[in-house]
């Protein structure tokens, strides 16, 4: 998709309601949705989870997997998408988590991860993108990557001939 107004219309094609669990881009893909007239009708809800607490108390993220992968991995925003998926009415989550702003190599690096059902099993994939940039710039980037890239998410789930990652 190339813009915000057709991942909503696409979700409203798709008879689809979406959740977001936010870590580095704080609520801004939530935000960017909410800025599309008639995204009411496709937005369940949106966690904010910055803490490593939350992310437990709220998703259900397993401290053993941040202590094996990190704060910024795939298999985190995987257990956020997942844990988003189980507590709330949406058919379609979307999560990330990663660094904005970090010394070295980390820097920009974001992880996204998308959960939806499918024929009554819950399926996830994930991807890890680096984008450039200051902290916020990095944010901006992250949020309408996730959202720009919901159709391929939701269609690379929906087909069993994809293995989600």
């Amino acid at each position: 998709m190339q813009s915000l107004q057709q991942t909503v219309d696409f979700l409203k094609r798709n008879n689809l309601i979406l959740a977001t669990a936010e870590s580095c881009t704080a609520g801004l893909i939530a935000s960017l949705v909410a800025d599309i007239s008639g995204s009411g009708a496709v937005m369940e809800c949106g966690y904010v989870v910055y803490a490593v607490r939350a992310k437990r108390d709220m998703l259900g993220v397993n401290l053993q997997t941040i202590d094996t992968y990190g704060l910024t991995s795939e298999e985190v925003a995987r257990e956020m998408a997942l844990g988003a998926l189980q507590r709330c009415g949406a058919e379609v989550t979307l999560a990330n988590t990663g660094l904005a702003e970090a010394e070295g190599p980390m820097d920009g690096v974001v992880c996204f991860a998308c959960a939806m059902m499918v024929a009554g099993e819950q399926r996830v994939l994930s991807e890890t993108c680096k984008f450039d940039g200051e902290r916020n710039a990095v944010r901006e980037q992250a949020a309408r990557h996730a959202l720009l890239s919901l159709d391929r998410y939701v269609n690379d789930l929906r087909n069993p001939a994809v293995q989600p990652r």
